[in-house]
């Protein structure tokens, strides 16, 4: 049978979209029913090219439902594809022939779906995608290639390409991965797409030369970021129906799971990253990545230069490392020190400040801690709370107060009666990096008697605690750290008050005397 390629005289259907539906459907059934009419294939696929999306997404529901029948039947060739040639000599039986020719249309219509997963609208992008996912399981059920082994009857080329489109270099492909995910649920298809998300970074970084990419690397980051790892040791949730599943499968084994998920991203994370992807890294690491990998101590070096970058990459850093520390016995013995000098004036107003408080509220919990190291980290954010905006005061008094209902030994910090006076004679060296060299024990939290006169109400209430004998009970700061500037002053605008205090003096006549005879006019 001729091949027909580009000498095929297309005849185009003409008509409304209704009319062009019927006639894709007349094909189809024509195509189905008679080996005779197999050339109408070439006019389903012409409309893959079509400009209007309306004929696009027809003629792909019906080039799904053709080669899923003939899938079903088996009219495509299995093995390796001969080339496609009108000058080949046919020693091939007719039978054979047509199976070949179905096959290289399967080919043509796979690389036609493939580019309009960049080249179309996303609802023709998504349909094109779920066609590739259903011919994915469709060559599951009935594969391609003569395979032995079990683990190869995946069809991981057709796989490999859908994924590769995902991946593109220059194209933002986040909206699509978004549909992708409810394929990364089945365990077949998320074990393979991890392998290949591999495959493709080593290939890509080789062919850059190690160059940040910030498309390519965006579109891997939001693919393997959206990757839920199985609970349960043994899988079962499989895309392609297993009929007998071999002790050696590994897509069926959780640890092997987690460590091509390990590897992934350790492949992602040694290539250098944009700043802002950098940080939504740090961002999930600690919740979605480090539980799930094999060894998570391989994050360290990683973990410690970002934590070595300082603000906002170092904030983010924290909860990751804490979670080594504690967890993985990773030593880091300036850990405290460099959190220590996170503190200044900056950390009031970084995007991460409420995680930033969070995280030292969880770090300075230990009752175990040296006292002079608490009275460092108090007297820090004393000092620092004379030049914050009002909505972090009320989290920083609290946070300061309950470091000190912690530790009993730093209440002479609120206690000491030769606080009162020069302020000049404060012993506290704020410049000083290291808190065991800041002489904060020797000094006190005149600060907070300050703010006792501060103009906002909510920080003078906060402020007036120190009054009185501090309770054992420590503040809950966690529903302060969401508090904003335009809430506090939403709250002090839909105040109501029924009387208002004002300094206000009668006027007493001109010179201020009783019996004065202006004093009518300015009364008046």
């Amino acid at each position: 049978m001729a091949a027909r390629k580009g000498r095929h005289a297309l005849r185009r259907l003409e008509g409304s979209g209704d009319q062009i539906r019927r006639g894709l459907s007349e094909k189809l059934c024509a195509v189905l029913e008679n080996r005779g009419n197999a050339n109408a294939v070439f006019d389903i696929l012409e409309y893959l090219e079509s400009e209007k999306d309306d004929d696009v997404q027809a003629a792909i529901r019906t080039c799904s439902k053709l080669f899923k029948a003939l899938l079903e039947k088996r009219e495509l060739h299995v093995g390796v594809l001969p080339v496609e040639d009108d000058s080949m000599p046919d020693t091939s039986s007719a039978e054979e022939t047509y199976k070949i020719w179905i096959r290289h249309r399967y080919n043509s219509c796979v690389a036609c779906l493939l580019d309009l997963m960049h080249r179309s609208s996303i609802q023709v992008q998504d349909l094109a995608l779920e066609t590739l996912m259903n011919f994915i399981q469709m060559e599951g059920r009935f594969p391609l290639e003569k395979a032995e082994w079990k683990e190869s009857s995946f069809p991981r080329e057709l796989l490999k390409s859908v994924v590769n489109r995902l991946l593109h270099e220059e194209a933002d492909s986040t909206k699509l991965i978004s549909r992708f995910q409810e394929y990364v649920a089945y365990d077949d298809v998320r074990y393979y797409t991890m392998t290949l998300i591999n495959d493709c970074i080593a290939r890509v970084h080789q062919k850059s030369k190690a160059m940040v990419l910030p498309i390519f690397q965006n579109n891997v980051f939001c693919l393997i970021s959206s990757i839920n790892m199985p609970d349960d040791d043994t899988l079962s949730n499989f895309l392609i129906n297993q009929k007998e599943i071999q002790d050696d499968w590994k897509p069926a084994k959780r640890k092997e799971h987690k460590k091509v998920f390990e590897k992934v991203w350790m492949n992602f994370l040694k290539y250098r990253l944009p700043v802002s992807l950098y940080k939504k890294v740090l961002l999930i690491l600690h919740e979605s990545i480090l539980p799930h990998m094999v060894k998570p101590t391989l994050l360290i070096d990683f973990l410690t230069a970002a934590y070595d970058v300082g603000g906002a990459i170092s904030l983010l850093a924290l909860n990751g490392l804490f979670v080594l520390i504690h967890q993985h016995n990773l030593e880091y013995p300036d850990f405290y020190k460099k959190l220590y000098s996170l503190l200044d004036p900056s950390v009031f107003h970084v995007k991460y400040q409420a995680r930033f408080f969070h995280l030292a509220d969880l770090f300075l919990s230990s009752t175990h801690l040296p006292v002079y190291l608490v009275a460092a980290f108090a007297k820090r954010l004393s000092r620092l709370s004379l030049t914050a905006p009002p909505q972090v005061l009320v989290v920083i008094i609290p946070f300061i107060c309950n470091l000190i209902r912690r530790h009993p030994a730093c209440r002479p910090l609120i206690h000491r009666p030769t606080a009162v006076g020069d302020r000049t004679s404060d012993p506290y060296i704020m410049e000083e990096p290291d808190p065991a060299k800041s002489r904060a024990l020797e000094s006190s939290l005149w600060e907070l008697e300050t703010l006792q006169k501060h103009y906002h109400a909510d920080v003078v209430r906060a402020a007036n605690v120190i009054i009185r004998a501090l309770s054992t009970h420590e503040t809950n700061i966690s529903e302060l750290l969401e508090v904003s500037a335009y809430e506090m002053f939403e709250k002090e605008v839909k105040k109501k008050f029924k009387a208002v205090p004002l300094e206000f003096e009668p006027v007493r006549g001109l010179l201020g005397r009783k019996h004065d005879i202006t004093a009518e006019y300015f009364a008046f």
